[in-house]
């Protein structure tokens, strides 16, 4: 058994910098490397494209990173784990064989199947399965249907010997939490180090955002142009090290740390994985050196007996165009000009017999827009417009797509930006997730010419209940108050799950909690965000990094590439709330108090 594993984190999403990759294998000193590729709308252009072409399916661009990268993982004998499989593993695991041949490096390639749930669609409709948060119908035609599969298969794999495992869809996390399994001999009922293990898989899943990339401090962050990727040295114990390659950029603390740890974690108290349901909320952070922080504090229970599908299907067509334009009363001139493209387009469709359009979307982005009410923009002299058409005609976007660059001789002075061309029309992808049985799928890896299942433990526990109400917010502060932004408490990160967006909120220091909770309540949140959100937003506390975490439901316009915003995953969210206002002690802006350095840049008080 071995004392630790270093685990790396070579990529966030497919697309990522191949250089990640490169250097962990260089200068990391890494025992296992781990890239993530897939996304929901990544496995429906993957299914799109094996359709056109049977060999396809799969990330090309892993292939074309291991023919340079195959000589060095032999000769460290680092192993690598990915789900570049997408929806045509075998067909992936083919060209890494071909690759490797290539670079003349004999290196053993196993495969995990048995997320394709498609063959079950027609069995799953006929007893009327439902979305698992809207609760329609599973639709008729489908692009992809993939269940997230676990962390056992790819510990099988690498017990049966292999030196790369590529799986198709599985929990990001399980990329790291498969090694662990098998490096530590971790059992499926060993809730709690599946937890920490799952802690390390989150925390890598997406790269430079563990190392001080997209941190709400992000001037304090030296070396974007050479940013370290992560690395996790992980004891038997389940707690890890993060850390980066030496004399590489970014920054580890424990602010950047905790910003990714609370990254999209909906309830933090009942994160649900196939392997472990997990408990973030008392995660530990704490500084041992520089860029060093030792990660603890995370807790599990026995998985839920489902795993989560996601399915991807087209809902009619979009299309999407983006123009500056420039001089006095921009934004004005902006919004009369996307108002006239869609009244052209409307009438020109009415012409045609065609029906309006199902939805659209005005952006003028330089004019505080996606602010509403709470926007402080000037007169901007200078503005991006985008405008956005949603139907089930794909004709009718195409007229829109004719009508938009006309706009430039027609219409506003000062319109300019064209160089793209006409918006592209393409279908609407939306997605559809629901819950299967873990029984009705049977995953699988293959190695040579072998070919075996692997069991996954049934034992389970239904979806964990809710605790009592949280207890209500602290009392205002007493004495005199001053009101100051949220950033001066807290630093946040945001993203999505579906049209949920997820918003993080960690104070600077603990004794500004409850400042923070006071101020800051879910109905607090929901009323700033009003322009935008159309369900519930709920808060979670996170009394180990002193903090919430918000989930703001129906606030995405669909999300993902459903939505017709520019910000369709809620990523700026978290820098739209750091700008909410909070009333402190005023003693706190004086001259001795926590935020006198605040207040002497800022003139905060109010």
């Amino acid at each position: 058994m071995s004392k630790t594993l270093r685990i790396g984190g070579g990529g966030g999403f497919w697309g990522d910098t191949e250089h990640g990759a490169i250097q962990l294998v260089e200068k990391g000193s890494i025992d296992v490397l781990i890239m993530d590729y897939l996304a929901e709308i990544t496995m429906s252009l993957l299914a799109r494209a094996r359709a056109r072409q049977p060999q396809a399916g799969f990330a090309p661009d892993f292939v074309s990173m291991m023919e340079r990268l195959a000589k060095p993982l032999a000769d460290k004998a680092i192993r690598v784990v990915v789900n570049a499989g997408g929806v045509n593993p075998l067909g992936c695991r083919d060209a890494i064989e071909a690759a490797l041949k290539k670079a003349g490096v004999t290196l053993r390639v196993a495969v995990v199947t048995g997320d394709d749930v498609m063959p079950l669609a027609d069995e799953l409709r006929a007893e009327d399965s439902k979305e698992m948060f809207s609760g329609s119908p599973l639709p008729k035609d489908l692009w992809s249907m993939n269940a997230y599969l676990g962390a056992r298969p790819i510990a099988a794999a690498l017990a049966a010997g292999a030196d790369i495992v590529i799986t198709g869809r599985c929990t990001d996390s399980a990329l790291a939490l498969g090694p662990l399994m098998h490096a530590f001999g971790w059992g499926d009922d060993d809730y709690d180090h599946l937890a920490m293990g799952s802690l390390v898989g989150h925390i890598l899943e997406c790269g430079t955002q563990a190392t001080g990339g997209i941190t709400t401090d992000w001037q304090d962050v030296p070396g974007w142009e050479d940013m370290g990727f992560p690395i996790a040295e992980c004891s038997a114990d389940g707690t890890f090290v993060l850390s980066k390659p030496d004399h590489t950029g970014g920054l580890i603390n424990r602010q950047t740390v905790a910003e990714q740890v609370v990254y999209e974690i909906g309830d933090p108290k009942r994160y649900i994985l196939p392997d472990v349901v997990c408990d973030f909320s008392n995660v530990r952070i704490d500084e041992i050196g520089p860029n060093l922080v030792r990660i603890s504090g995370a807790q599990g229970t026995a998985p839920t007996p489902s795993y989560k599908v996601s399915a991807t299907y087209a809902d009619g067509f979009k299309a999407s165009g983006t123009m500056m334009i420039a001089g006095r009363d921009a934004a004005a001139k902006a919004r009369r000009t996307a108002e006239a493209i869609l009244a052209r387009s409307r009438r020109l469709m009415t012409a045609r017999s065609i029906g309006d359009f199902r939805r659209t979307s005005i952006e003028v982005l330089g004019a505080e827009e996606t602010y509403g009410a709470n926007a402080r923009a000037g007169a901007s002299r200078e503005v991006i417009l985008k405008v956005a058409v949603h139907h089930d005609d794909k004709e009718a976007c195409e007229i829109f797509s004719r009508e938009f660059l006309p706009s430039a001789t027609a219409m506003a002075q000062g319109i300019t930006g064209f160089a793209a061309g006409r918006p592209k029309v393409a279908p609407l992808v939306r997605l559809h997730s629901l819950l299967i049985d873990k029984s009705r799928l049977t995953p699988r890896v293959t190695i040579g010419d072998r070919t075996y299942d692997v069991k996954v433990s049934t034992a389970s526990a239904a979806v964990p209940s809710a605790d009592a109400p949280p207890p209500p917010p602290a009392a205002p502060p007493a004495g005199p108050l001053a009101t100051v932004p949220l950033i001066a408490l807290a630093y946040g990160r945001s993203g999505d799950k579906g049209d949920s967006a997820n918003i993080g909120v960690l104070a600077r220091r603990p004794e500004f909690v409850d400042a923070i909770d006071t101020s800051l309540t879910a109905d607090a949140v929901k009323t700033y965000f009003a322009h935008i959100v159309t369900g519930p937003v709920e808060r979670f506390p996170l009394p180990g990094l002193h903090g919430f975490n918000f989930v703001l439901h129906g606030a995405l316009d669909g999300g993902g590439v459903a939505s017709l915003r520019h910000d369709p995953q809620g990523k700026a969210f978290a820098q739209m709330l750091l700008d909410a206002p909070i009333q402190v002690p005023r003693a706190w802006l004086n001259a001795q108090g926590p935020l006198a350095n605040f207040a002497a840049s800022e003139g905060a008080a109010s």
